[in-house]
Order: structure tokens, then C-alpha cells, then sequence
């Protein structure tokens, strides 16, 4: 459990924590409070009442695994009988939204090739190690392999490495098999099919999975953003956080951005969302393309 939501919760008073009974199937005010002040501090996203109908849905789905008959009883067993400890992995699980594409926002892949490889290897980085930071199910990751293969297969090196982290470990556990449907994929033009995905032998099964040669090179491990720290070893000379930041206010975002950049190795490539922004924080980068960034 996040630190800071175990101690929020842990030193509310019993009133604060106690959970009324709903009419219907739905939840209560204040049930809805508790619930988006947990998901808020473990995983900073917030939870508008805007999307209680959304959370209502989601969480109805969890109640057929664990056999609890409710939302009430749910909340009632989440923040008084000590559920959390099992179960916050699973709700958040349940709350995230994973939109996700091969070659989304196809600007950041050319940037990557045209501009950021060349850099790294005239350098004289010979090995590079890539964060794919929220990672989704996979596309990012294989996609980022694929635009690394083609420039190594077009330039003679340099060796890299990907590390996929997402919060998910639903979406992991999809991320990992590399298997995804015919419709998905589509995005990927026929030459780099050929060579990085494999095609079934019967076309009606209407899936496909990604070449092992680039699932050897992308390792998955979850990873909260919200942590204090971001336990992924050496710095990084190429950072993905995509499509993310807007789920979280002004302050998380900075301080996300902020340990992001600890992990930056100085002359790195930090690629944030076309939606995102990073103006008005305190950050040591310089923008070098549209939501692009530079380590300094």
C-alpha cells in the first residue's frame, strides 16, 4: 500500500472512516469521497465527482471476484475490515484507464530517430537504456524496439534496453504475453510487420504477437509514479511519460516530473503527452521539440 494513503487513512478518525449505508446499488456521498481521497493519494489521479457513475461500474466488476454483494459492503471491507491490504492493488486496477496505441503520436518516434538517436550515439553512448514509464499494455515499449531495430539495422548499433513500468498489473500481465488483436496492430505499416510481428497460422483467430527478438529487450515491472523514489536502476538516456500527467493536479505533476529527471542521465530525451505540459515548473531541461524535452 502507498505510504502516504496508508498513514491518511490509518490516522482518520473513527467518524471520518466509518462508511454509511447506500440506498440502492449506489454509493454514497461519502463513500464516494473515501474512495476518490484513497485512489488520489496512492495513485494520484483524481476522481471527479463527474466520474462516480464511472468508478460505480468499475468497482461493480471487482465485486464478482472478491463475492462481496454491494458497494457498501465493498467499502465497508476496504476501510474498516482491513481489505486494503489485499485488495488496493486490485481497485486501483480497477480505476485506471489505459488508452493505448502502436505509434501514438507518431512525432515522438520520428523526433526519437532523426534527432535523439543520432545525438545519443555521436556522443558515444554505445548502450542505451530506455523508460517506457507508463506503459499501458505494451504498445509503447514494442513500438519504441521497433524504431530502435530500424535504426540500428539502418546505422550498425548502439545496443539498448527498455523498461516498461505501469501501476497495472492487470495491464502487465497483457504487456508481458506481447499478444494483440489484428485491429490493433494496425497502425504498424507492413515492412516492420514482416519483420517484428508474428502472424498466426490461422488468420480467423484474429490476433498476433510480437517477434521475441523485441520482447527480449523490453523488461515490465510495476512501478508507481506517486512513489518518493524510482527503484530502475542506472539513469535513463531516453524517458517516455505520455499521456499520464493529466491525470494529476499541478503539484503532482511537478513532483513527478522532478523525480523523472533524477533518473535522466544529463543530454537525455524527456517525451511527455501532446496534451501535457511542463510550464512553470523548475525542471533541468530545455525543450527541444514540441513536448520534447533535453536534460541540461
Amino acid at each position: 500500500m502507498n505510504a502516504l494513503a496508508s498513514k491518511r487513512f490509518a490516522g482518520a478518525s473513527p467518524e471520518s472512516r466509518s462508511v454509511l449505508s447506500v440506498s440502492g446499488d449506489g454509493l454514497s456521498s461519502r463513500n464516494f469521497d473515501l474512495l476518490s481521497r484513497y485512489i488520489y493519494d496512492y495513485s494520484g489521479i483524481k476522481m471527479p465527482s463527474a466520474k462516480k457513475t464511472m468508478l460505480e461500474g468499475r468497482l461493480r466488476r471487482r465485486l464478482r471476484f472478491v463475492g462481496i454483494d454491494g458497494l457498501d459492503p465493498y467499502c465497508d471491507y476496504l476501510f474498516n475490515d482491513g481489505g486494503l491490504e489485499t485488495e488496493a492493488i486490485h481497485l486501483i486496477d480497477a480505476v485506471t484507464t489505459n488508452k493505448t496505441d502502436f505509434f501514438r503520436e507518431p512525432t515522438h518516434f520520428d523526433h526519437l530517430t532523426n534527432k535523439a538517436l543520432p545525438d545519443l550515439v555521436a556522443k558515444g553512448h554505445r548502450r542505451l537504456r530506455v523508460w517506457s514509464s507508463a506503459c499501458s499494455i505494451g504498445a509503447e515499449p514494442y513500438t519504441l524496439a521497433m524504431v530502435i531495430e530500424d535504426f540500428i539495422e539502418a546505422k550498425g548499433g548502439p545496443d539498448y534496453s527498455i523498461l516498461a513500468t505501469d501501476l497495472s498489473t492487470d495491464v502487465l500481465r497483457v504487456a508481458k504475453r506481447g499478444i494483440f488483436s489484428t485491429a490493433m496492430i494496425e497502425p504498424v505499416d507492413r515492412e516492420r510487420r514482416k519483420r517484428y510481428v508474428m502472424e498466426p497460422r490461422d488468420p480467423g483467430r484474429g490476433e498476433v504477437r510480437i517477434h521475441p527478438k523485441l520482447r527480449s529487450k523490453v523488461g515490465f515491472g510495476r512501478l508507481n509514479l506517486m512513489d518518493r523514489c524510482y527503484t530502475v536502476g542506472d539513469a535513463m538516456h531516453v524517458i517516455f511519460c505520455r499521456n499520464v500527467l493529466i491525470y494529476f493536479d499541478k503539484k503532482t505533476q511537478e513532483q513527478v516530473l522532478s523525480r523523472l529527471c533524477d533518473k535522466l542521465l544529463p543530454g537525455g530525451y524527456l517525451y511527455v503527452g501532446h496534451s501535457e505540459t511542463i510550464t512553470g515548473f523548475a525542471l533541468p531541461v530545455r525543450q527541444v521539440a514540441n513536448t520534447v524535452f533535453q536534460k541540461v
